[in-house]
């Protein structure tokens, strides 16, 4: 019997005995498990690349502790006390900032005694417009600009509203363009963490995910040194948006898109391009034969017809969900609403101890630069933990341990000496275990709701926490012990709030609503 030969359009289609070649359906996890590699080369370059964005949003978020920190001052003349509290306890005229007017906002604008308020108004400001930017992004990058996409846009944003709030010549300017920075700002840390881990195989995305943050909190130990060379607030403006422009010049035209993005697009052509590139930078080979398919389809072997093999590459479908997706459905809409009141709860603590620091009278650079370093060993310690205890024992943990220090450091004398040095360490602590909670929350959202809906919900717990972020300034303005019981209650209800999420250690990283609710079944907690 004569066998048959394969046409001149298709030479795979067929095998040498007359059947026809099989292609094999699988959903990324999979093909980076079997064929591409987990994480080598390629991921390690890409998430390096992409998560230096994170060291912008630490500059562009904690400028304000000192462009907007109040300047020290001195006697100039008469009806001046050097033994008054403050300068509105001292003769209008009789006193000079240190440093002079340019020194700070706080100092140029007038913004002490009645108009202090406005230091508080603008910090929430800018982190009003990180709530409205993270909203905005979430969805932009889950739709039509993609993950990088969206990153370019915000990092571009960034670096022209951070130039020009240097330029502002009165206070309501610069609160506008404050305002402005954080809309951009909002989509950061965002993009760039779902950009940087979703080409990563499912057994290294946790400590992956973990490692984001040593970024953050790097960006925020390289701004104290900058703003201790920058002694004038206009200048730290500038010196803090340069490394936007830099970013977008000599680091984002060698990052890549996300494959899973470009596959619930329809770009299953391009999705396909991305997982050989990756395949091939590791070391692996990636079979002709093995096509990319969204978690519900995957793991089916078809023949591999030439009209097959036109619609696996050049399908352009679109799978798209949104919030209202989620809130339809009863297991992500507990999901969603436990982790935005975890984030919201996480945030007072985090940005209220960040800010803080200006209630210690202790050194600001020095004060500032600790706080950065205490974050990176609970990323390192968080991430060795992460696949040993689980997602939600690890957050229930932080979370408690960062409320038990602030309850602690609320119980200690305000006075000046060992007891500010007493509450500082608190301060730290809280610091060390909320910063572990911080990031932990990423990689628990990352893997609590599917590709389609991914950056939405991450979206929507960013936007809680920036709402956290607005409340922490107002706390701090309280002053004394009360920041300290207001962020250890919020540390002991967060950790209360995460007993009712799901584990999520070693569970598939969903690509549709379908394909997480068929997969979780009767395990998922809700």
């Amino acid at each position: 019997m004569e066998s048959k030969q394969p046409g001149p359009r298709s030479p795979l289609l067929a095998s040498p005995d007359g059947s026809s070649c099989k292609a094999e359906k699988l959903c990324i996890d999979d093909m980076l498990k079997k064929y591409c590699g987990e994480f080598g080369f390629w991921q390690l370059r890409h998430f390096v690349l992409t998560s230096l964005a994170w060291a912008l949003e630490g500059f562009h978020t904690m400028v304000m502790i000192f462009a907007d920190r109040e300047p020290a001052w001195r006697c100039s003349g008469g009806g001046c006390s050097t033994e008054a509290k403050s300068v509105c306890h001292v003769e209008p005229g009789s006193w000079d900032w240190i440093g002079g007017s340019g020194s700070s906002t706080v100092a140029e604008f007038g913004l002490i005694c009645g108009e202090k308020y406005k230091v508080g108004l603008v910090q929430a400001l800018f982190f009003g417009g990180c709530m409205i930017g993270a909203g905005v992004f979430g969805h932009l990058s889950d739709s039509s600009l993609g993950r990088k996409g969206s990153l370019l846009v915000v990092c571009i944003l960034n670096a022209i509203f951070g130039s020009l709030t240097a330029l502002s010549p009165n206070y309501w300017t610069y609160a506008l363009f404050r305002l402005l920075t954080g809309f951009s700002t909002g989509g950061v840390g965002l993009c760039a963490f779902v950009l940087a881990t979703e080409p990563v195989g499912p057994s290294k995305r946790g400590i992956a995910g973990m490692s984001t943050f040593y970024f953050f909190s790097g960006g925020i130990a390289l701004l104290s040194g900058i703003a201790y060379v920058f002694q004038t607030w206009r200048a730290l403006y500038i010196a803090s948006s340069i490394p936007s422009i830099l970013f977008l010049v000599i680091v984002l035209p060698f990052v890549s898109e996300s494959p899973r993005w470009c596959l619930i697009r329809g770009k299953t052509g391009r999705a396909m391009k991305i997982m050989h590139e990756i395949a091939s930078s590791n070391g692996k080979h990636l079979p002709d034969g093995v096509l990319l398919a969204l978690d519900d389809e995957a793991n089916e072997v078809t023949d591999k017809i030439e009209s097959n093999q036109k619609t696996a590459f050049e399908s352009k479908e679109v799978t798209t969900g949104s919030l209202i997706d989620v809130l339809r459905s009863p297991l992500m809409r507990i999901r969603l609403f436990l982790a935005v009141a975890i984030n919201f709860l996480c945030s007072v603590v985090y940005y209220g101890l960040s800010l803080n620091v200006v209630n210690l009278n202790t050194n600001l650079y020095l004060n500032v630069l600790l706080n950065a370093v205490a974050e990176m060993p609970a990323f390192l310690l968080t991430a060795l933990l992460l696949d040993k205890f689980g997602r939600k024992p690890l957050a229930i943990g932080t979370l408690w341990f960062s409320g038990i220090f602030c309850i602690i450091g609320s119980l200690l004398k305000y006075q000046y000496g060992l007891w500010n040095v007493a509450r500082m360490v608190c301060g730290i602590l809280g610091i060390f275990g909320m910063a572990g909670t911080y990031n932990l929350l990423f990689i628990y959202m990352v893997e609590l709701f599917p590709t389609v809906v991914r950056n939405a919900a991450l979206g929507c717990g960013t936007q809680a926490a920036q709402m956290g972020a607005i409340l922490a300034p107002f706390v701090v303005v309280l002053g004394g012990g009360i920041p300290f019981v207001v962020f250890g209650v919020c540390g002991i209800a967060g950790g209360l709030l995460a007993f009712y999420l799901p584990e999520t250690l070693n569970r598939p990283l969903y690509d549709t609503m379908g394909g997480m609710e068929d997969g979780e079944g009767a395990h998922a907690i809700v």
